[in-house]
C-alpha cells in the first residue's frame, strides 16, 4: 500500500492580515501546534522569533515583501 502526504500550504498573507501585537500589516504568520496561529509585522515577528519558532509548525515568513517594488499608479 502506499500513502500519500500531503503538506497544505498556508494561504498567502495579504494587507487585510494584521500584527496581533500593534495591528500593522502581517509578513509573518506562526502557527502553533495547536493550530492556532499568531501573525506579526516584520518588526514584532524579530522581537519574538528566537523563542517562538521553535514552537511553531509553521513559520510562514513573507518579510521579502517589504523590499518588492509598488507599481505607481500613472494618473
Amino acid at each position: 500500500m502506499t500513502t500519500t502526504a500531503t503538506t497544505i500550504e498556508p494561504p498567502v498573507l495579504t494587507g487585510a492580515d494584521r500584527c496581533d501585537r500593534c495591528g500593522a500589516q502581517a509578513y509573518v504568520r506562526a502557527v502553533l501546534p495547536s493550530g492556532g496561529e499568531l501573525l506579526f509585522c516584520g518588526h514584532h515577528a524579530r522581537a519574538v522569533e528566537e523563542t517562538l519558532r521553535p514552537q511553531t509548525t509553521v513559520w510562514q515568513d513573507e518579510t521579502n515583501k517589504l523590499h518588492e517594488k509598488q507599481p505607481v499608479d500613472a494618473d
